[in-house]
C-alpha cells in the first residue's frame, strides 16, 4: 500500500524533531515542509488554525488526513505503523513512556525551553533584542535539576520508560537536542544522560536531526560529533 507524508515542521522545533525521530526509527519515508511558523503564514493557518508545529499530512486509500502536533502524529503513527513499537509492549512500560511524553512537552519545556531557547533562538527569529542573562540563569538551573531525574531514572533503567527504547526516549532527545545545539547541556556532570543520548544519537534515525542547520543560528561545534 502506498502512503505519501508530508511533514510541516521547524527544524529546531522538539516537537518537530519527536515526529521526525519515530518515523526514521520506523523507516516511514516523508517529505519535509520547513515552516517558518512565527511569520504566521496563511496556508500553513489552513492547515492548523493553531499555527503550531509539527502537521502530517497523510494520504492513503486516496483519502488525506491531517494531523496536527506532536502527541496527536505520535498517537497516529504508532496505530498506523505498530511495528518497530514505540509505545512498549508491557501496559506499565506503555503509561511510563506516556507520563514522560507529557513530562518534557509540559514541564519540560515550561521551565527549561521556555527560558533558554526563548532567549536564545526565539528572541532572534522574532528580533526581539540580546538575551536576558536572568532569564538564561534560570532556564540553566531548571535545566540541571531536570538532568539529575534523568540521570536518575537510567541509573534504575535500560532506557526511559523500562527496558525498551520507547517514545519517551525520543521526547528527552529531541529537548535536550535542540538545548545541546545552542551548547548548554553540561554532559560532563551527567555520565548515565550522556552514555544515553550518545546511543540515541548513534542512530540512523537521528542523523538528519545532527544535519539541521539554520541561518544566522550557528550549532555548537560538538553538536554533531558522535564522540562528543
Amino acid at each position: 500500500m502506498s502512503v505519501e507524508r508530508t511533514l510541516h515542521h521547524f527544524p529546531l522545533d522538539p516537537a518537530s524533531r519527536q515526529v521526525r525521530l519515530a518515523l526514521g526509527e520506523k523507516r516511514l519515508p516523508f517529505v519535509e515542509a520547513q515552516v517558518r511558523y512565527w511569520e504566521s503564514p496563511p496556508e500553513f493557518a489552513k492547515l492548523n488554525p493553531s499555527g503550531v508545529t509539527p502537521v502530517l499530512v497523510e494520504t492513503r486509500h486516496q483519502r488525506t488526513a491531517v494531523i496536527c502536533e506532536s502527541r496527536a502524529i505520535l498517537e497516529h503513527i504508532e496505530e498506523q505503523e505498530p511495528e518497530p513499537a514505540l509505545l512498549g509492549r508491557e501496559p506499565g512500560e506503555r503509561a511510563e513512556a506516556r507520563r514522560l511524553l507529557q513530562w518534557f512537552d509540559r514541564k519540560f519545556d515550561n521551565e527549561v525551553n521556555g527560558f533558554l531557547l526563548h532567549e536564545k533562538m526565539e528572541k532572534r527569529l522574532l528580533r526581539l533584542g540580546a538575551p536576558d542573562l536572568s532569564s538564561l540563569r534560570r532556564g540553566r538551573d531548571a535545566l540541571r535539576q531536570h538532568l539529575d531525574y534523568i540521570e536518575g531514572l537510567l541509573n534504575a533503567r535500560d532506557w526511559l520508560a523500562g527496558r525498551r527504547m520507547s517514545l519517551a526516549d525520543f521526547a528527552a532527545a529531541a529537548h535536550l537536542s535542540v538545548i545541546d545545539y545552542f551548547g548548554d547541556v553540561p554532559w560532563k556532570d551527567f555520565p548515565a544522560v550522556k552514555t544515553w543520548y550518545m546511543k540515541l544519537k548513534s542512530r540512523p534515525a537521528f542523523r538528519p536531526i545532527l544535519a539541521d542547520r539554520w541561518p544566522g543560528l550557528a550549532p555548537a561545534a560538538h553538536y554533531d560529533d558522535l564522540d562528543f
